[in-house]
């Protein structure tokens, strides 16, 4: 008897895995994910309702992270965004609240996460939906994640923009083991073959690809993984 996993409780990548594929200097991952120590005081998980000192991340789980990313510019610690965190979690019962297109795509879902900022003081850098002439409106970091991300009928995230530049490249848990790729194919893979000398419409022929697949797929690659 087969069993079917949610897709937001697959497990997929590594912290490490998930440092790399949004760019986040090492060890920001796990800090965020699973919490961690400092100086004898102890920093609850922001991600993770509590630590569990796993490595494996599930989808639901990195996908999160890829919101929390979008904010570390904002020179405010991450970390104050737990309440805000745990009370929507709270509010909708569900372990993923921010994976679910119900919390930033509807006007119920903006009007709830603008209600609980409020309530725990959330700082306004960290602030996901503001009230503007009346309307509930996405912060310019929730609204580069809602646009990077693809969700099902069941508002349930399923697919990652990793790069807006480069739409033809997406991350997907259900195929090439979640790395980028474009359709099923790595572009680790078709840069590699690029680099090594095979002409791009070659690469395209092998892989039955666009020509202009393959050549996101090697500017992509070029971006980064320098």
């Amino acid at each position: 008897m087969s069993v079917v996993v949610d897709v937001l409780e697959r497990p997929i990548y590594t912290m490490s895995q998930v440092d790399r594929l949004l760019g986040l200097p090492h060890g920001t991952a796990r800090r965020w994910i699973d919490g961690y120590s400092r100086r004898g005081r102890e920093y609850r998980p922001i991600v993770r309702q509590s630590p569990t000192r796993e490595d494996l991340v599930t989808w639901g789980e990195f996908v999160e992270t890829r919101l929390l990313s979008e904010f570390r510019d904002a020179g405010v610690p991450i970390i104050n965004m737990r309440p805000a965190i745990e009370a929507l979690r709270a509010q909708t019962a569900s372990r993923y609240p921010l994976a679910h297109s119900a919390s930033l795509l509807t006007p119920m879902g903006k009007e709830l996460v603008k209600r609980i900022q409020d309530e725990v003081h959330l700082n306004q850098e960290l602030r996901l939906v503001v009230l503007r002439n009346g309307q509930y409106m996405l912060t310019p970091p929730a609204e580069l994640y809602v646009n990077a991300m693809e969700f099902n009928d069941d508002g349930e995230a399923v697919r990652m923009l990793p790069d807006p530049d480069f739409p033809e490249v997406v991350l997907d848990p259900f195929r090439a083991f979640g790395e980028p790729a474009v359709r099923s194919v790595p572009t680790e893979v078709i840069a590699e073959q690029v680099r090594a000398g095979d002409p791009e419409e070659l690469v395209a022929e092998l892989y039955d690809l666009p020509l202009e697949h393959v050549r996101a797929a090697v500017l992509f690659e070029q971006r980064h993984s320098a």
